[in-house]
């Protein structure tokens, strides 16, 4: 049911597909993200205009904690929550149902089915975007919505006077080599918009967030923000990268934990005003924002 690798747990199913642990320190963590999301849509599980949707899909639902609480917000939807890791709390919603299945693979579901289909944290996982989008369109009702939250794994400077540390760029290089090599980008924060056009979504909306790492801005809310986005890294970043700086660069397990020692040392750095971008992404909206530190992406299918 699981493989076991450099202290750390994984799943079996598909083995090797997706580079993230399984384990109850992964679990733990994705808590920590999840609360980072909803605090960075100020208390919504997702932006797209959707009212009372019928039949929800989560792709990629991890721990599902996302789909146990749009259930027990939308209790007049049935909702299905997928993942390679058989991890999902036993306690749910009675309109919620978990299964194990690989999104790559071809969709079973019936044609034109879910009004409304989220995905967040994807990056590295997927070779075949396009695809995955097609799916997703496919199995959409005409007028229905796809939302999808991605992390960036650039990190930006917020001032001249306190450049990004050099470590932190090697770190944002070695993912994009890891990309190279794996087939799989980490980069999708920043296409997403694009392919989901390509496939055929309307009304597409974008809207970026900004993830200060660390408490060092003035403004209150990015304060909050910065302080659970230095957790996320520091209870997460260990699994990461194990796996893919193991099995996809070559290193060896101590090589990775002295560099995990590198980069802790420059997140504690106070002197350093650095964040990166999460990109929200749904398709059809028609209202307009004017927050222009913001970028949503979300996107309809047409009805005609």
């Amino acid at each position: 049911m699981y493989r076991y690798e450099n202290g750390r747990r994984y799943h079996a199913f598909r083995d090797g597909q997706y580079w993230g642990p399984n384990d109850s320190q992964n679990n733990n963590h994705e808590a920590i993200v999840h609360h980072l999301c909803i605090l960075t849509l100020d208390d919504k599980l997702y932006l797209a205009p959707i009212e009372n949707p019928k039949r929800i899909l989560d792709v990629g639902t991890g721990t599902g904690i996302w789909a146990i609480d749009v259930a027990d917000q939308n209790p007049q939807a049935e909702v299905l929550a997928t993942d390679l890791s058989p991890i999902q709390a036993t306690f749910m919603p009675p309109n919620l149902q978990f299964e194990i299945d690989d999104c790559c693979s071809t969709w079973v579901y019936p044609e034109n089915h879910f009004d409304f289909i989220h995905l967040r944290g994807l990056f590295g996982s997927i070779a075949d975007w396009p695809t995955l989008y097609e799916q997703c369109y496919k199995h959409l009702e005409p007028g229905g919505y796809i939302e999808q939250l991605e992390v960036s794994v650039t990190n930006y400077a917020a001032d001249d006077d306190t450049p990004v540390p050099e470590v932190l760029k090697v770190w944002s290089d070695n993912a994009d080599e890891v990309s190279k090599r794996s087939g799989k980008t980490w980069s999708i924060a920043e296409t997403m918009p694009t392919l989901i056009r390509e496939a055929g979504f309307v009304d597409v909306v974008e809207k970026t967030y900004k993830w200060p790492i660390g408490p060092w801005s003035s403004d209150p809310k990015l304060k909050e923000l910065g302080r659970w986005n230095l957790l996320n890294w520091e209870e997460g970043m260990e699994g990461w990268i194990m796996a893919c700086y193991t099995r996809v660069l070559g290193w060896k397990y101590q090589e990775v934990q002295d560099w995990l020692k590198v980069i802790r040392k420059a997140l504690r750095d106070r002197r350093a005003h650095v964040y990166h971008e999460v990109y929200v992404l749904a398709s059809s909206i028609s209202q307009t924002f004017a927050d222009d530190d913001r970028r949503v992406v979300y996107a309809r299918k047409p009805t005609d």
